[in-house]
């Protein structure tokens, strides 16, 4: 990114590199702000392919689809890498297009992906099939060598958990629950919620100890403006019976 900013004025480059910075700072916990930023960005640098990159990341993460879309496009023209074909065809899904979504999955382009990519793209294939209310199908889509795999890879734990929603949309519990236990095993960093998940199946409800102390004293505080309010209704009472 650094290489390809040094095609502009250093002023300037300074600029888009403090905005895409802020951008991948925030896209998780404030995806509204990042997307500013990156518009930001977007016009100081439009014809940057990092700048296209990370304003179509900032708009994907605000479910701006076809604006992300056209963004991973027009990065995709610039360096003509096949890196972003798994995020491009899952905007497809969210546009309402899964068919095109699997059309993209059994492209040539998917050969030229690393393994990473090849994983993703077959998670993005099997919620597809999801989409189309194929859930059988999406359970065999994930079914490969990765999944099988004893090896913890960084796509390990989503692609888990990815097999055991699917067999549990699809009535199979027992199979669901091992999968997700396999899930949580794989995430070290918490990227998925397999363990409340499994905890879910496993009929256990946690309990936050401060928000019951809260609502104890919640309850004690209206106790009291219920006997306030008793109160000033017997104290009403004689007078409603005096005007009588």
């Amino acid at each position: 990114m650094r290489q390809e900013l040094q095609s502009l004025p250093k002023t300037l480059a300074e600029d888009v590199a403090k905005n895409l910075v802020m951008v991948a700072r925030l896209i998780d916990e404030d995806p509204e702000g990042a997307y500013g930023y990156s518009k930001v960005a977007l016009r100081l640098a439009s014809r940057v392919a990092a700048v296209r990159e990370a304003a179509g990341f900032a708009a994907y993460a605000n479910q701006k689809y076809g604006e992300a879309l056209a963004e991973f496009r027009a990065a995709r023209r610039m360096t003509g890498t096949v890196d972003l074909w798994p995020v491009m065809a899952d905007c497809e899904r969210g546009l309402g297009r899964p068919e095109k979504a699997l059309d993209m999955a059994g492209a040539p382009e998917v050969h030229k992906l690393d393994k990473a990519g090849q994983v993703e793209m077959r998670l993005v294939a099997a919620g597809a099939r999801r989409d189309m209310g194929q859930l059988d199908a999406a359970i065999v889509t994930l079914q490969s060598p990765e999944l099988a795999s004893n090896s913890v890879q960084p796509w390990t734990a989503r692609l888990r958990y990815a097999y055991a929603d699917a067999l549990l949309a699809a009535g199979r519990e027992r199979e669901a629950r091992e999968w997700f236990a396999k899930a949580v095993e794989a995430d070290r960093d918490g990227s998925t919620d397999a363990s409340d998940r499994l905890a879910e199946l496993d009929g256990v409800e946690f309990v936050d100890a401060l928000s019951e102390d809260v609502e104890d004293g919640e309850d004690v505080e209206d106790g009291g403006e219920a006997g306030d309010a008793a109160d000033e209704s017997a104290d009403a009472s004689p007078e409603a019976g005096d005007e009588d």
